[in-house]
């Protein structure tokens, strides 16, 4: 198998639901993400991408019918350029970077564009079909399970994703207060890491309705435990799972620039990181949140390494309750996790999360010039999936 290097990633600033990127289209936002990747690597043309490989949880709206063909179109891309969109519900974005990947890995291509996108603001509503008896009632497509099969009700009766972490706090005994304590800890190093330009190397800012949008939208710097404390459970009476301690609902869209070792250096450029390689594995669908556990675990013993060998973790804070749960059952340090926030202060635009995981650590990676990286995060529906990245300044 061939060698993988992540040349470039970038990625818009995360928008709330309803907010500063609102009025922007998802595969607007795709086709920004690619003519920014052309920007930024001056060697890189358009021509030079066998494909390019994209995330989108809903595809239910503006994101139809292959976003990532249309991105392309929309980024007057050559014709010849093709796309293929992928889902994997909140790993979608990580999951094309993995296609990408694997593609270049196999030998059937040079240069993979992956990445994905959504507008959780601009999903749309559903009518249920009439054969349910459902005419006239409308299904919002932004989050969760939607006319489900009915055999799959029963064998998995549905419940909402915060029904989840509250199924995870209770079964692995995560306290309020621990989860109030990941989202305090992910605002402010999410505020810190935006003081100190920790992003700047990433992120793209937008055209927005008042302006260019530079910034992530969804963090606050005046928050505190006890505003933390004083919230009210979300999903169930006296449970531990509020909107404070949840991942916030966004938009935003993230790129990775793959390549072959000899591109790289007929680019004449330095890459962010090499590709080691990626795993995903299936929960209980009531346990979604616990999927990082057993996809890390496979990964690294594919790899042959041990937690030991990793120096950075970004797992994604799909709900605190399964970050404290994920990072118990793993053995991770925490220290090393999310060192500059997660999306409960970033946000987690679905398709689009994956993607940015993988971009924020290459880019984490190439700033300490070598160390080993962990993207990982739960999947809807009870799935995990994880990627493995190298520093290239490690021999």
């Amino acid at each position: 198998m061939r060698p993988v290097f992540v040349v470039d990633a970038c990625r818009s600033p995360l928008g709330r639901v309803g907010g500063a990127l609102a009025s922007v289209r998802p595969d607007d936002l795709a086709a920004l993400m690619l003519r920014a990747l052309v920007a930024r690597t001056r060697a890189f043309e358009p021509g030079d991408v066998d494909d390019v490989v994209w995330g989108a949880a809903n595809q239910a709206g503006e994101d139809n019918r292959n976003v990532a063909r249309m991105a392309v179109l929309l980024a007057d891309w050559p014709e010849a350029v093709p796309g293929v969109t992928v889902n994997r519900l909140c790993a979608s974005g990580m999951s094309a970077v993995v296609t990408g990947a694997q593609a270049i890995a196999a030998g059937e291509a040079e240069v993979v564009v992956a990445g994905g996108g959504e507008s959780m603001t601009r999903a749309p509503l559903v009518q249920v079909p009439r054969e349910r008896g459902g005419e006239g009632a409308e299904a919002d497509t932004r989050l969760g399970w939607r006319l489900v099969n009915a055999e799959l009700d029963q064998r998995y009766p549905v419940i909402r994703l915060g029904d989840t972490a509250e199924e995870v706090a209770h079964h692995y005994q995560v306290s309020r207060g621990d989860q109030d304590a990941v989202a305090l800890s992910s605002h402010r190093r999410a505020q810190a890491a935006w003081e100190q330009g920790a992003f700047a190397s990433e992120v793209v800012p937008v055209p927005g309705t008042d302006g260019p949008v530079s910034r992530d939208e969804g963090i606050r710097p005046d928050t505190s435990a006890e505003a933390l404390a004083g919230l009210s459970a979300a999903f169930r009476p006296g449970g531990s799972v509020t909107a404070g301690n949840s991942a916030q609902l966004s938009d935003g869209a993230a790129a990775v620039l793959l390549a072959t070792e000899g591109v790289v250096e007929r680019w004449g450029v330095t890459p962010l990181a090499r590709f080691l390689g990626s795993a995903a594995a299936g929960v209980h669908p009531h346990l979604m949140g616990m999927g990082p556990v057993p996809a890390t675990q496979k990964l690294l013993s594919r790899a042959g390494l041990t937690l030991a060998a990793l120096d950075r973790v970004e797992l994604n804070e799909a709900f605190a309750s399964q970050v404290v749960a994920s990072v118990r059952e793993l053995g991770l340090d925490a220290e090393l996790v999310n060192r500059q926030g997660g999306a409960i202060a970033l946000g987690h635009p679905l398709g689009c999360t994956g993607a940015r995981l993988v971009g924020t650590l290459a880019h984490q990676l190439a700033a300490n010039a070598e160390g080993r990286g962990l993207a990982t995060m739960c999947v809807g529906v009870g799935q995990g999936q994880s990627v493995l990245l190298e520093g290239v300044g490690r021999g």
